[in-house]
């Protein structure tokens, strides 16, 4: 969800507004949610999902709080991405004939997508690691099944690395092994986010 949303808003700030205050404020806000820490937005999701709208821990209210913790993120890689399009493309199309939508479907976005593809993967990186959101949404220690329904509450690795270092005693093997998981899982994000972008860069070249 945070994906489409986010760049959905960026192709607006950046496409189809003038920079007024609504659009000032409008960035001044995602950057201020962009540092917001992650237990904050656990908090909320704990206080307004779980609690609130009643969803209780379960996937669906930390795979909710876990997107709007990164949309802030995808929508600043987004606008930068487009940002970086020479205006001299879009002006060439719209002197072609072609409408605003036309235009930012067929010109802007293509030569953005690595940009955007990098962001997208950057945040999932970052929802990865992350432990303060869900530990108050979603998360359970130890589950012997996937969960069934999306209001069923879910293992992760980094709230079971958690548990592991802050309540058993003993257990150094498996710290060390959920670690060792963790980490390697979130390099490979990273891995895979550079490269996408490499060759998205290498094939514009050609």
């Amino acid at each position: 969800v945070a994906l489409p949303l986010g760049i959905a808003t960026a192709i607006y700030l950046i496409e189809y507004t003038a920079d007024t205050r609504l659009t000032r404020g409008i960035r001044a806000a995602v950057d201020l949610l962009n540092g917001t820490p992650s237990i904050v937005f656990g908090l909320f999701g704990f206080a307004f999902l779980v609690l609130f709208l009643n969803f209780g821990v379960s996937l669906i209210a930390g795979q909710i709080t876990l997107g709007l913790m990164v949309l802030p993120t995808i929508i600043r890689t987004t606008e930068e991405s487009l940002r970086a399009i020479p205006k001299s493309l879009r002006e060439g199309s719209y002197a072609l004939g072609a409408s605003k939508w036309q235009t930012v479907w067929r010109v802007v976005l293509p030569p953005a997508l690595p940009g955007i593809i990098t962001g997208a993967i950057l945040s999932i990186g970052r929802a990865a690691g992350e432990t303060a959101p869900i530990m108050f949404t979603a998360a359970v220690f130890s589950s012997r099944y996937l969960p069934s329904s999306l209001f069923e509450p879910v293992m992760s690795l980094p709230y079971h690395l958690f548990i592991l270092t802050t309540s058993v005693a003993g257990a150094d093997d498996q710290k060390f092994g959920t670690a060792l998981v963790l980490l390697m899982m979130v390099l490979s994000i990273y891995l895979i986010a550079i490269l996408v972008r490499h060759r998205y860069n290498r094939a514009t070249v050609v």
